[in-house]
Order: C-alpha cells, then sequence, then structure tokens
C-alpha cells in the first residue's frame, strides 16, 4: 500500500525549509520535494544579507546551507525530484518526475523566477553577457562595462555589488526616480564608478557570440542611442512559480496565490508559503514567517480532518 504522508513540501527555499523545521518539531509525518540539487531557493544567489534580524551582512549562500542544516539535524526527508501536477482530493495527490506521492496536506513554497526584458538578443546572448545574478557571475566581468536594468531593491544591490568588480556600471530604469530602498540609492549614487540613466529602457541587446552593447532609448526625447557595454545584469522583477496552481486554486492577474497570512489557499488542505504568496514584502525573513504559519496551518487542519 502507497505511503501517505501527513505534508508535502513542495520547494525547498527559506519558506519551505521553516515549514519542514517547524513541521518537524510538531511531529507531522512530512516530505520535502526539490527539483534543484541545492535546498536555500534564490538566497544562494545573493551575495550579501544585511537585513534579516540579529543576522548583519550574512552571506546569501551561507545562509541557505545553514537552513538546511537545521532541517537536516531534524532529520527531515528530502527528496530531489521535479513536481509535474498535484490533484485535489481526501488525498492529495503529487505527480513527480520520482513518482507518485500522496498526502493529507500539502505546502506549495516554490518561489519565483526572474522577469525577463523580452527584447531582441535577450535570449540569445543569455549566458553570453547577458546574466540574471549579478552575485553568480559578476566576478567574470572583471574590469569590464556593465549595465543593469531595474530599479527596485534587486537591480541596486546588483549595481552596488558590480562596482567591486567593474570598470563601469551604468543603472538603466524607465522611470525619473529609482524604487529602491533610500539607503541603497545613496550609496550607489556615492559610487564614483556608477551612473544613473533615468527614464530609458532597451530596445535591444546586441552582439553575436557575446554581448556588445544595448540599444537604449530616451523615454522622454524619443531619441536612441548604443551604449557599448561587456555585459548586460537583467533585475526587472520577478514571476510567481504558481503554474501548479492554475485551474486549481485563485491566484491574482500577476499569477500570486490568493491567500490569508496562514498560506491557506481556497483549496482545503492546499498551502503556499514564500514568494508565490500575494504580499507586501518578498524577502527572506517574510518568507520564513510564511512558512511557519502554512505547517501551523496546515497541522490545525489535518488535526480536524484526520
Amino acid at each position: 500500500m502507497q505511503e501517505i504522508y501527513d505534508l508535502i513540501i513542495i520547494g525547498s527555499g527559506p519558506a519551505g525549509l521553516s515549514a519542514a523545521v517547524y513541521g518537524m518539531r510538531a511531529g507531522l509525518k512530512l516530505l520535502v520535494v526539490e527539483k534543484n540539487p541545492m535546498s536555500g531557493g534564490q538566497v544562494l544567489n545573493t551575495y550579501e544579507v544585511d537585513n534579516y534580524l540579529g543576522m548583519p551582512g550574512f552571506n546569501g549562500f551561507d545562509m541557505g546551507m545553514k537552513f538546511r542544516e537545521h532541517a537536516d539535524k531534524l532529520g527531515t526527508p528530502f527528496m530531489e525530484a521535479e513536481v509535474t501536477g498535484i490533484a485535489d482530493g481526501e488525498i492529495k495527490t503529487v505527480c513527480t518526475t520520482g513518482g507518485e506521492l500522496r498526502a493529507k496536506a500539502l505546502i506549495l513554497a516554490t518561489g519565483a523566477r526572474h522577469a525577463r526584458l523580452e527584447v531582441p538578443g535577450e535570449e540569445e546572448l543569455s549566458g553570453m553577457g547577458v546574466s540574471y545574478c549579478a552575485t553568480c557571475d559578476g566576478a567574470f566581468f572583471r574590469g569590464k562595462t556593465v549595465a543593469v536594468v531595474g530599479g527596485g531593491d534587486v537591480a541596486l544591490e546588483d549595481a552596488i555589488y558590480l562596482t567591486r568588480f567593474c570598470e563601469k556600471v551604468y543603472l538603466v530604469h524607465r522611470r525619473d526616480e529609482l524604487r529602491g530602498a533610500h539607503v541603497l540609492q545613496e550609496q550607489l549614487k556615492s559610487l564614483p564608478a556608477a551612473e544613473i540613466l533615468y527614464s530609458h529602457v532597451v530596445r535591444e541587446i546586441q552582439g553575436r557570440d557575446e554581448v556588445t552593447g544595448v540599444l537604449l532609448e530616451d523615454l522622454k526625447s524619443g531619441a536612441q542611442r548604443t551604449l557599448p557595454l561587456d555585459g548586460v545584469f537583467v533585475a526587472v522583477g520577478i514571476r510567481p512559480e504558481t503554474q501548479l496552481l492554475e485551474g486549481l486554486a485563485a491566484c491574482d492577474e500577476a499569477g500570486y496565490a490568493l491567500t490569508g497570512e496562514d498560506g491557506a489557499t481556497d483549496v482545503p488542505g492546499l498551502y503556499v508559503a514564500g514568494d508565490v504568496r500575494r504580499k507586501l514584502l518578498r524577502q527572506v525573513v517574510t518568507a520564513v514567517a510564511d512558512g511557519a504559519n502554512a505547517v501551523t496551518a496546515a497541522a490545525a487542519w489535518i488535526g480536524r480532518n484526520n
């Protein structure tokens, strides 16, 4: 007879690992399913996390490893596989590349992916000068000229980080003011290697086997010009990985799951945590809180219905 878990957690970023820790401490029979070889989610690609309470200036990769270590110490079982579908029922079914799983409740903590510019040259030059992770690829551009596209916290952090390696860093933003934290704005503006191009958009990424520049448009004048570059770092937002919820649970127009603080969807026994949920702030601290809230709500639901 196939094993039935109390809870299956899909994803092992900060939200999923937090849910695992709280679930193991609650005595739940659970399983964490992760498609990537390494747990930690997006924080693994963050050079420095400076706003997690009590851990200022902590390296993002190290933080992700610490989170996984905590879950491992509690004996959390993990399975490396990609989830291809989920089905509702008295017992939930989770279809994976490693076989079919069953559980009384599910927590979706699949995070988000980087949004793209959707301009000519972006896909063709991805990995050849186009990057979505400054901390992963910044060192390859030592002494070179690059652009970061975006105006939020991630774009500002990326631009600041890249000034450590690059001779020149442009920040290209479509609006006439930045959206990121004021402290980050002031830090970037103080760096001699950085230059902010307000009210500009990238219309094309140029190059053949490597990036040679971008075609910029000034949104105020309509004028276009080519800006010679060695690399382009895209930081224009994220898209939630909520494909598994399509046709199953309510999401907003952007694809974020509609839930309260408990992470409960409109499907009984199905919860979400982390960047997949619609909320004001998407950072490690809120992801960890989401995981704790979702597993607490799930445990209570299991207790009432099984």
